[in-house]
């Protein structure tokens, strides 16, 4: 078996999901929100939450693989620039090998302008929901 194509997701995070992902994940972190030590903080204006950006990634991979994603899946990746709302994101899985059944992809999730947010790999192996 061949790893198969996997669809881009894209996706806009503004500061509307900033704040739900905060409030959700009990992450009250000043520098996600519309707050004076955001604006003072390292980057000058509010940064989204980087699992919202490596939350696309995953999606795609959960579309494509149902629950094999769920029980096999990984993701090992590296922050390359912050994202700051709003944001459009697309996250990209591209096949890398096929090894014994298990699949890897490299994946990037960036920006419109083709700035990689992150990068790195995904892996999965198929037959683990059968």
């Amino acid at each position: 078996m061949t790893a198969p194509e996997v669809p881009s997701v894209t996706r806009v995070i503004d500061q509307a999901r900033v704040d739900a992902y905060a409030q959700h994940g009990k992450d009250p972190n000043p520098i996600h929100r519309e707050t004076p030590e955001a604006y003072a903080g390292p980057f000058g204006k509010p940064v989204a939450h980087g699992m919202l950006v490596l939350a696309l990634a995953s999606e795609a991979m959960a579309r494509a693989f149902g629950p094999a994603w769920a029980e096999s899946g990984t993701l090992k990746i590296r922050w390359r620039s912050p994202a700051f709302p709003p944001i459009r994101v697309t996250a990209r899985c591209t096949p890398k090998s096929d090894v014994d059944g298990l699949f890897t992809y490299d994946i990037v999730c960036e920006d419109e302008a083709g700035e990689a947010l992150l990068t790195g790999t995904a892996s999965v192996r198929p037959s683990a929901a059968s």
